[in-house]
């Protein structure tokens, strides 16, 4: 065995909650940005970008 078997061994379930939290997080990151996409404002900023962009042509 190497010298560093054991520690390896002691992180073993590490991953699965590490996947976990990291879903969670991901999910309230994209629920967030979802409020704010689907916000007036940001719908309002988009469409004048997309009306000045369409006017230069």
């Amino acid at each position: 065995m190497a010298a560093g078997a054991d520690d390896d061994m002691s992180d073993a379930g590490m991953s699965t909650v590490e996947y976990a939290v990291g879903t969670v997080a991901a999910a309230a990151f994209a629920a967030v940005l979802y409020q704010i996409v689907t916000g007036g404002s940001v719908l309002a900023g988009l469409t004048d970008l997309i009306n000045r962009a369409m006017s230069v042509f």
